[in-house]
């Protein structure tokens, strides 16, 4: 039975070898077994990578870092001298900004309360807030940083391997020995680069917003210890209840002998 397949036609004209169509789980299995042991640790890694970017991105989303609107709401009536009507707006809120605020206004509420004692209460509070934000992003920094190091280290293997098999060959050099263990080693240093590259760039996307969350944490805390800054005094009066400079015994003495 004649092939009707052009593509064949045109390889058996030219001499190459017809190969059967293979599936894509196939391609991958082999491209990872020329790649050696290196790769399948790339590609293990990358499996991590993935899965911990998915386990932050629903943790985001869950405490809704993004979300603004309890906390402004709850220092608006901050503000207007409501701290029932602000711990309400509060309530139930998964916003570690919000839990934070509703931990400074529980502890400002309390009779007698030392400040000095609750801020350092809000400063560890806050920091555990920020270090679980943090979970697992330093893994995500080790494989960003490990995986062009192991794509190198896959590339020097192969090329050892590839000039041991130039040297076994002697003096019948063939140099499609050299060009196929040349581009198998540095399949490892783009696998390793294409592992880090993303890795490198959502690294930097997941810990921003962890620095934005604990900015607004310090802005929020801040602004309820300034309530009530520079609202007794109003500028103009300040100004004018500063004392007058005082005249030193030199210049009253300068002053009578001119």
């Amino acid at each position: 039975m004649s092939d009707d397949n052009p593509i064949n036609a045109v390889e058996s004209s030219l001499g190459i070898p017809s190969t059967p169509n293979t599936s894509a789980a196939g391609t991958l299995t082999d491209t990872l077994g020329q790649g050696g042991p290196v790769l399948w640790i790339l590609a293990l890694l990358s499996v991590a990578a993935l899965a911990i970017v998915l386990v932050k991105l629903w943790q985001f989303s869950r405490l809704r870092l993004n979300a603004s609107d309890p906390v402004e709401r709850a220092l608006r009536h901050w503000s207007q001298y409501a701290p029932e009507s602000a711990l309400v707006a509060l309530q139930g809120s998964p916003q570690p900004s919000a839990r934070l605020l509703a931990r400074t206004l529980e502890g400002l509420s309390l009779p007698g309360a030392d400040l000095g004692l609750l801020r350092e209460e809000l400063t560890r509070f806050a920091s555990a807030q920020l270090e679980q934000l943090r979970a697992w992003l330093r893994a995500l920094e080790v494989i960003a940083a490990l995986s062009p190091l192991l794509g190198l280290l896959g590339t020097v293997l192969g090329m050892i391997e590839a000039f041991r098999q130039l040297e076994l060959a002697g003096s019948q050099v063939d140099p499609a020995i050299l060009s196929g263990g040349i581009w198998q080693a540095l399949l490892t240093t783009a696998a390793g680069l294409s592992v880090a590259i993303p890795v490198v760039l959502v690294h930097s996307w997941l810990e921003r917003r962890v620095e934005r969350c604990g900015h607004r944490m310090e802005d929020a805390v801040t602004r309820v210890f300034t309530r009530d800054l520079g609202r007794d005094v109003p500028p103009s009066a300040s100004i004018a209840e500063q004392p007058e400079p005082q005249t030193t015994s030199a210049t009253t003495a300068a002053q009578h002998a001119s």
